[in-house]
């Protein structure tokens, strides 16, 4: 089974690892992850302005391309799908931007909102299917309790990327107990961490990411996964004085199917 792949530009440059472990545990669950053609950065964050067109054009180049190639697009990171699934419902939904959009592309590229965006979790749960998944774990992982980190951008907003409930999702839980362990559920899993605050203020950040840490290690969690490479690096950032390590969700699916090297994640996040 073949689909496009955006891997974005985190996954291609700090966060490499993140990225090969995908596409091996994509490999192993006989799923082929082709890489878009010359695909450009999708700009990390949605522009909210209506006449906002420039900056949204990366994402529509990078949906026509999936389109041309006739496949469903898969992507990794949780900002990048965040802005391809908006930027692909403006183009199907607003006639004023998908025109104005188009006015940039060539006359047999035109865009309007043709293909299907998933984010790599529901290509596991909605294709592979989470029982299926477990089926295919060679390295359970019995006896660690993994607390899922949501953050803002993977469900919100809910009426457009109709992933989970935004308010009490369960994607990851189930991801969790695919693989072999217990899932922990605690109350600041979908609160933000701070994002792209820590750029202008470490200290709010801080506070924000040491609230969604306290509250999964109340609740007995000894670990969290996320899907965002940006609430990676905040919860990463402030683990002090928490004893909760961070990682990335595809760390441990390469290691629960046997496809990572080096063994067993040993307690420090990427």
């Amino acid at each position: 089974m073949i689909f496009s792949y955006y891997p974005g530009c985190t996954l291609k440059t700090k966060a490499k690892e993140l990225d090969r472990y995908a596409r091996l545990s994509a490999e192993a669950l006989g799923i082929t992850l082709e890489e878009l053609p010359e695909w450009q950065c999708c700009g990390g964050v949605y522009p909210m302005a209506k006449d906002e067109i420039a900056t949204k054009l990366s994402s529509v180049r990078a949906l026509a391309s999936a389109k041309a190639l006739g496949h469903d697009l898969v992507t990794l990171c949780s900002a990048c799908h965040n802005v391809l699934k908006q930027v692909n419902h403006d183009m199907a939904a607003d006639e004023n931007i998908r025109t104005k959009a188009n006015n940039y592309m060539q006359p047999d590229e035109a865009y309007g909102g043709e293909t299907k965006v998933i984010h790599y979790l529901e290509l596991l749960r909605d294709t592979v299917g989470f029982g299926e998944l477990a089926k295919q774990v060679k390295n359970p992982l019995k006896g660690r309790k993994i607390a899922a980190y949501y953050g803002c951008l993977l469900l919100r907003p809910g009426s457009v990327l109709q992933m989970d409930n935004p308010e009490n999702p369960t994607i990851i839980e189930d991801f969790i107990r695919a693989l072999g362990a217990e899932a922990v559920v605690y109350p600041m899993r979908n609160e933000c961490c701070g994002g792209y605050v820590t750029l202008e203020n470490r200290e709010l950040a801080n506070r924000r990411s040491g609230a969604v840490l306290e509250s999964a290690k109340e609740c007995g969690a000894e670990m969290i996964i996320t899907a965002c490479p940006l609430c990676l690096y905040n919860l990463n950032k402030n683990t002090d004085g928490y004893d909760v390590p961070v990682y990335y969700f595809t760390e441990l699916l390469a290691e629960a199917l046997g496809v990572k090297e080096g063994g067993a994640c040993d307690g420090a996040g990427q």
